[in-house]
């Protein structure tokens, strides 16, 4: 029996179960999830270093790629490690705060990219739309207040749940069948009425994330009226292939997420390991392929990179050359 606080009723630890029904896959389970880990914290890590020791490279497309590179290093490591722990190691308890901590950035972390997956999105619109006001509109000031905005706006959406869920007495329910803990997954266990958490939760990821995905979509639908209306075929099929990618990114970065938040509320019928599973690739698989996609695609970056690991030039790069 877990040891409990006997007078508020809070676990002193909550268990984490993994992925309910595939215990026994575990091992296995986690071995896509490392690669793409590890996949993550070095392709971020590279892009990271050579925007910042890059001069050239302190434009603002590439600066958003900063603030993208940092959010994702936060968000897979907040969550993965502990899921791996559990795979791996059967590590399953963690404390009530160290889950409170969890839960906080992740939501934190998941909160700030969405803003800055939306301030991609504003720089590419201007930049394709009307190219003329670009410097004088993302100016170095407007970055800085972005990227201020951007945390501000995290830590403000997710400071309340902290005392929603410290309010609530538990009454010894401390088995969470998840790999980290979320919101509403903690607040489940309470053994009291939850509808400020419900309507919380639902209220600000509307008006914050739903609101950016609208903003994004409406961004998009006008860089691609732009691009059609192009007079080179080349430049569009170009234009669209950078676009398709972008788009695909951030879709498997939001319908897991959303799908995973709906199912906490009204998918009671869906079973649980696909929740689980669907809510650990928003963590993992779009931190991975953010680099790639917005990196590796990106001319002045991929010399950039090639130039770090290769500095004589003498490298072999099958499809950009013979030589890098």
């Amino acid at each position: 029996m877990y040891e409990l606080n006997e007078s508020s009723f809070d676990p002193i630890t909550f268990v984490l179960t993994g992925i309910p029904g595939m215990e026994s896959s575990h091992i296995w389970i986690s071995v896509p999830f490392c690669l793409m880990y590890i996949t993550a914290v070095f392709g971020n890590s590279v892009l990271l270093f050579v925007i910042i020791v890059e001069r050239s490279l302190h434009e603002p497309m590439y600066l958003f790629l900063a603030m993208l590179a940092v959010a994702d290093l936060m968000l897979s490591t907040t969550t993965v490690p502990k899921m791996l722990a559990i795979f791996w190691f059967s590590a399953r308890e963690i404390s009530f705060d160290a889950c409170i901590t969890q839960m906080f950035f992740t939501h934190f972390s998941f909160i700030v990219e969405s803003s800055v997956l939306l301030a991609m999105a504003f720089d590419r619109y201007v930049a394709i739309c009307d190219p003329l006001r670009y410097s004088s509109t993302l100016t170095p000031s407007v970055i800085g207040k972005i990227a201020v905005t951007a945390v501000v706006r995290g830590f403000c959406i997710m400071f309340p749940p902290i005392f929603l869920l410290k309010r609530l007495p538990y009454c010894g329910h401390n088995v969470m069948p998840h790999t980290y803990c979320e919101h509403m997954g903690i607040a489940r266990l309470a053994c009291a009425d939850i509808k400020a958490n419900i309507w919380y939760g639902l209220t600000t990821a509307l008006l914050s994330s739903g609101l950016d995905v609208v903003l994004i979509a409406v961004s998009y639908a006008l860089i691609l009226r732009t691009v059609f209306r192009l007079p080179s075929p080349e430049a569009r099929l170009k234009t669209l292939s950078t676009c398709g990618s972008h788009l695909c990114v951030i879709l498997m970065f939001y319908v897991p997420a959303f799908f995973s938040f709906l199912t906490h509320r009204f998918g009671h019928h869906i079973p649980s390991h696909v929740h689980i599973l669907l809510a650990n690739l928003y963590v993992v698989v779009p931190p991975m392929l953010n680099p790639i996609v917005y990196g590796v695609r990106t001319r002045q970056i991929r010399e950039r990179v090639v130039r770090l690991f290769c500095p004589t030039g003498e490298c072999s790069c099958p499809g950009w050359g013979s030589r890098c």
